[in-house]
């Protein structure tokens, strides 16, 4: 009864419609308004939401599918508010002029709100104006005239093509890893390598996988990344160890436009380096098959997991053959490995090369102590007193980085910026400038912290102690590469002093404390022996991580 007697009411005080021309009748009628605010996508756009809100002002709906329109029901309400932009799959909008919003929205199935599961953070807005940065297009190498090679890598199994290759590249003798692990990887066995990074992981699967494959085929090594920049760096390297083969590679990843990917996949691959979402997206669109894949290889598994790749890592695998060759490479095997390498290997055999606690030889350790008020005038001291080639500093978090990146560029540094709030073309020219020295300075999150090969790194600068001590050995692992020097300083502030020692007790070294002299230091208990020992005694006792307080 209430709902006939407020349609009455609105038909009586609606405002009389004026008869339309010829030319507006053949048009269709727009509506009055189009607003709504976008808050959550709906799974991958299956999912639509609808929802309704009526107060003074008026009557607002929005649909799921990212439209949404507004009408007032009184004159008084004012205009309809138009600055919302729509996106895709979203909850109900609001109202026009002061109605309420609407309602938190339905599911077609109606079981709840439109909101979709979180996704994992491979899964970027799309820059479809950028595509990724691969000059040239795949083609077989041009064949040449290898010589017969005897060199320690043809030792190993590898054939005359990969050795000349490989010396070509300046390589003469294999690393631990790739001694121990090339055999296995011939011999058609499952495998679950770790080693210390900086060690030649790429090469130690990557130049059996090219043996293998032979000559080019179908698709049949599939490479699983965790970041893009991580898919780009192997699919550079397997570029450049098969130069000598007519062996095609290729690598899809989000937050790119999907041209050049669809042309590189539609033209004939044998390899594909891939991050886990924009692969899923290609195999729904039907642009890839895994039925001949042979060879699929895991990197970083530890690194996926954390990011909450392990879902999509199972979708992909079960979509590959039963009979393929599994390879996981990972830092650290906690319980969801162990339960993915049972799923996934069979009968593997493991290469362990050094602990993934330990650290390169040839890097210089330092810790310098500092309140945190001065943090940010100790490192540009720093700056200006160490005769640096390259510097990679590590943040905490993303607005850290743009923090102290603005400010070193305010001090005339030339700064590259990465992190995972960048889009993929600002991450990518941040890398390149870094490596072709247009910028000296790097500033980055932890997203630079695993498996990046970056030549001439001299220094690493933790501006803020990592929370995990395994996240220092990665970081500082970013310098001392291929047997060269490294320094890696780290700025401690009394906040920082238990995640220091156990950075320490990690390691097993006993790191320098030092102090730049000049320098107008604030007094801490950093710098009191007395304060000092009673903390390094209060660190000792076992505390609940519940009770660390914990940043983020």
């Amino acid at each position: 009864m209430l709902k006939k007697f407020l349609a009455k009411l609105r038909e009586k005080i609606a405002p009389a419609k004026k008869p339309a021309s010829a030319a507006a009748a053949s048009t269709p009628a727009k509506p009055a308004a189009r607003e709504y605010d976008g808050r959550r996508q709906g799974g991958d756009g299956v999912r639509r939401g609808e929802g309704h809100g009526q107060g003074r002002g008026g009557y607002g709906r929005g649909n799921g599918d990212g439209r949404g329109e507004g009408r007032s029901s009184r004159g008084s309400s004012g205009e309809p508010r138009r600055d919302f932009q729509p996106r895709s799959g979203e909850r109900g909008g609001r109202g026009a002029g002061r109605g309420e919003s609407g309602g938190s929205g339905r599911r077609d199935d109606f079981r709840g709100d439109s909101r979709g599961p979180r996704e994992p953070r491979e899964r970027p807005v799309i820059d479809k104006n950028y595509d990724h940065p691969r000059a040239a297009p795949i083609k077989p190498a041009v064949p040449i005239e290898v010589p017969k090679m005897d060199t320690a890598f043809t030792k190993l199994g590898l054939s005359d093509a990969l050795a000349f290759g490989v010396q070509e590249m300046g390589y003469v003798e294999p690393t631990p890893i790739q001694a121990q692990a090339i055999p296995v990887v011939l011999s058609g066995r499952d495998l679950i390598g770790s080693a210390q990074t900086g060690t030649g992981k790429t090469a130690a699967f990557a130049l059996p996988i090219i043996q293998k494959l032979g000559t080019h085929g179908k698709l049949r090594c599939l490479i699983l990344e965790p970041t893009r920049e991580l898919a780009l760096q192997v699919e550079e390297a397997f570029q450049k160890f098969s130069k000598f083969t007519d062996l095609r590679v290729t690598i899809v990843y989000g937050g790119v436009g999907y041209g050049k990917q669809l042309e590189d996949l539609r033209g004939g691959i044998d390899i594909l380096a891939a991050t886990p979402g924009r692969l899923l997206d290609h195999m729904e669109q039907g642009n890839v098959s895994l039925a001949n894949v042979d060879i699929l290889v895991l990197d970083e598994v530890d690194r996926m997991l954390d990011m909450g790749f392990l879902p999509d890592v199972k979708r992909i695998v079960q979509k590959t053959p039963n009979t393929r060759q599994t390879l996981f490479f990972t830092a650290t095997v906690p319980p969801e490995i162990a339960s993915l390498a049972s799923w996934a290997l069979k009968d593997p055999a493991r290469v362990e090369i050094g602990r993934q606690r330990s650290v390169a030889e040839t890097i210089a350790h330092a810790f310098y102590p500092v309140v945190a008020s001065q943090k940010f005038d100790l490192l540009q001291l720093l700056l200006e007193q160490t005769d640096f080639k390259s510097v990679i500093i590590f943040a905490r978090t993303r607005m850290g980085s743009d923090r102290i990146a603005d400010r070193l560029q305010r001090k005339g540094h030339t700064v590259g910026v990465l992190h995972s709030d960048r889009s993929q073309r600002e991450r990518i020219e941040a890398l390149e400038g870094f490596k072709s020295g247009k910028f000296e300075v790097l500033v980055a999150t932890d997203i630079a912290a695993r498996g990046l090969d970056i030549a001439g790194v001299s220094h690493v600068i933790n501006y803020d102690v990592p929370e995990n001590a395994e996240d220092y050995v990665h970081r500082i692992g970013r310098t001392g590469r291929a047997h060269a020097s490294g320094d890696a300083f780290t700025l401690v502030t009394e906040e920082d002093v238990r995640d220091a020692r156990s950075i320490e007790r990690f390691t097993g070294m006993a790191i320098e404390r030092r102090k730049i002299d000049g320098f107008p230091y604030i007094y801490s208990a950093l710098f009191d022996e007395k304060a000092q020992a009673e903390v390094a005694a209060a660190a000792a006792k076992p505390v609940s991580r519940l009770h660390r307080g914990v940043r983020r």
